[in-house]
C-alpha cells in the first residue's frame, strides 16, 4: 500500500472512530481524538511534499487560518489564571459570583469552568488539525469524490445500526447508551437530533457525489456500480432519518431534497433526468414508508418543528418551565452579563447549575440554541474572531456557490434551534464540507 493511501485511510479511521464513540462528544473522546490527529499531523510534517503542501494551504488561506489561531489563543486566555482585579474589569459578573462564594485567591480564570474549557480548546485545536490534514491529503478531485462516497457509506452503516437497535427496543450495548430514546433511532449517538443531523450531512455528501461524478469524465463499470451502491446507501440513510423522528433532522432532510429538485427543474440549464428521478424516488419512498408504518398524523408532525419552536420563542411565559425556548432566553440573558469575554467554552452547564441551584430536578448541558450558547461562551470578542475565520473560509471556497449556500441554510437552522454544532463530529463534517471546492477544473485528475 502506498504511503499516501495509508495516510488517507488513517484519517478516515479516526473520523469513523469519532462517529462510533457518540460523535466524539465526551472529554475522554476529545483527548484520544486530539492525540490521534496530532500524531498523524506530525507524521505528515516529516514528509517533504506534504509539508510544502501545508505551507501552500497557509499562504492561500492566511486570514481564515490566522483568525482561527487567534481564536485558539483566545480560548487559552479564557482558562489562564488571571489577577482578580483584571477579572473584575473584564468580567464583572464573574467577579460578583466570586464575591458571593467568598473567593479568597488572588488569581482566577475568566471561564466559569476551566476544566471543560480546556477540553473545548483541545477539540477546536483538533478540528484545526483535521482541516489542514484533509486539505493536504485529499488534494485531488478524485480524492474528494471518494470522500463523499465514504461519508455516504458511513452514514448508511450508522443508519443500519441505529434502525436495528430501534426495532429491538434500543437496549444499552457496550459503549452505546440510547435507552433514553425508546421511541426513536439514535444508534451510536446519545441524541436523536445529533444523529439525524449527521445523517443529513451524509445524505448531502451522497447527492454531491452523484452531481459531481461526471467531473472525472470517466465512465467505467466501477463508477456505474458505485452509483448503484450509492443510491442504496441514500435509501438506508433516509430510513435512519425517518426513524429518528427528529423534527429538525426530518425538516432538513425534506427541505434538502426539495431544494435540489427545484434547482434541477428551474435553475440548471442541463437537466440531469436520472438524478432528478433519484430524488423523486427518495421523496416517494419517504412518504410511503412513513405513511404506511407510522400513520399520516406522525408524518405531518415530524416536519412541524418550526411551528412548535417558533411559538415557544414568540410566547412570553412567566412560569418556571424550562422549555427549549426558555433555555435559549436564559442563554441570551447570560450573554449580556458576559458580553465581552464570555463565560468560557463548555461552561454553560456550570452556569446553569449556579443560576438554578435549587432546581435539582432540572438538568441541562446545552441551551438548545447554538447561537445563543456560542455568544455566551465566547463573548463578542471570541465570537467575532471565529466568525471572521469561518467567513473567509466561505469566501475562499465561493460563498455564493450553491453547495455553500445550502450548508449555510443548514447551519442557520441548527444554530437557532439545536445544540448539534457543539458536537465534534458535526463541527468537523461541516468544516470539511465547507472547505471543499470542486468548481476549479484545474484540480481535476484521474483516479
Amino acid at each position: 500500500m502506498k504511503i499516501k493511501k495509508l495516510y488517507r485511510y488513517t484519517f478516515l479511521t479516526l473520523f469513523t472512530l469519532m462517529v462510533i464513540f457518540n460523535g466524539g462528544y465526551s472529554n475522554f473522546s476529545i483527548q484520544l481524538n486530539s492525540i490521534g490527529i496530532s500524531v498523524l499531523f506530525l507524521l505528515l510534517l516529516r514528509e517533504k511534499n506534504y509539508s510544502k503542501h501545508m505551507q501552500k494551504i497557509f499562504i492561500q488561506n492566511k486570514i481564515a487560518i490566522y483568525s482561527f489561531i487567534v481564536f485558539l489563543i483566545f480560548l487559552i486566555f479564557q482558562i489562564l489564571p488571571l489577577p482578580v482585579n483584571f477579572v473584575q474589569l473584564a468580567s464583572p459578573t464573574k467577579y460578583d459570583l466570586l464575591i458571593n462564594m467568598e473567593f479568597e485567591n488572588n488569581f482566577t480564570s475568566i471561564s466559569l469552568d476551566p476544566s471543560n474549557s480546556f477540553f473545548s480548546f483541545l477539540n477546536y485545536f483538533s478540528l484545526f488539525l483535521y482541516l489542514i490534514i484533509f486539505k493536504s491529503i485529499f488534494y485531488k478531485t478524485s480524492h474528494v469524490i471518494n470522500f463523499y462516497y465514504f461519508l455516504t457509506l458511513l452514514g448508511a452503516v450508522t443508519s443500519c445500526v441505529a434502525v436495528y437497535l430501534y426495532f429491538i427496543g434500543n437496549p444499552d450495548f457496550l459503549f452505546i447508551n440510547n435507552s433514553s430514546y425508546k421511541d426513536s433511532a439514535t444508534g451510536f449517538f446519545i441524541n436523536r437530533t445529533v444523529f439525524s443531523c449527521f445523517l443529513v450531512l451524509c445524505l448531502f455528501s451522497g447527492i454531491e457525489y452523484l452531481r459531481n461524478l461526471d467531473i472525472l469524465k470517466k465512465d467505467t463499470i466501477d463508477n456505474f456500480f458505485k452509483k448503484i451502491y450509492l443510491r442504496i446507501f441514500i435509501l438506508l440513510i433516509t430510513i435512519g432519518i425517518i426513524t429518528s423522528f427528529s423534527r429538525l433532522g426530518n425538516f432538513l432532510f425534506i427541505s434538502l431534497i426539495i431544494i435540489f429538485v427545484i434547482k434541477l427543474l428551474f435553475l440548471d440549464k442541463k437537466k440531469n433526468k436520472l438524478f432528478l428521478y433519484s430524488l423523486l424516488i427518495i421523496i416517494l419512498f419517504d412518504l410511503l414508508i412513513m405513511g404506511y408504518y407510522f400513520g399520516s398524523e406522525r408524518l405531518i408532525t415530524r416536519y412541524s418543528f418550526l411551528a412548535n419552536d417558533m411559538s415557544g420563542y414568540i410566547e412570553t411565559s412567566t412560569n418556571n418551565n424550562l422549555s427549549r425556548s426558555n433555555l435559549s432566553y436564559f442563554a441570551l440573558s447570560e450573554f449580556k452579563n458576559f458580553i465581552f469575554f464570555g463565560y468560557g467554552a463548555g461552561a454553560f452547564e456550570y452556569l446553569f447549575n449556579i443560576r438554578y441551584e435549587n432546581l435539582s430536578y432540572y438538568y441541562t448541558i446545552h441551551a438548545h440554541s447554538d447561537l445563543a450558547e456560542f455568544l455566551g461562551e465566547f463573548g463578542l470578542i471570541g465570537f467575532s474572531i471565529i466568525g471572521t475565520s469561518i467567513f473567509f473560509l466561505f469566501l475562499r471556497n465561493k460563498l455564493l456557490y450553491f453547495k455553500n449556500l445550502l450548508l449555510l441554510y443548514f447551519m442557520f437552522l441548527i444554530l437557532l434551534f439545536d445544540f448539534s454544532l457543539h458536537v465534534p463530529i458535526i463541527q468537523l463534517t461541516f468544516l470539511i464540507l465547507l472547505s471543499i471546492n470542486l468548481m476549479n477544473k484545474k484540480n481535476i485528475s484521474k483516479l
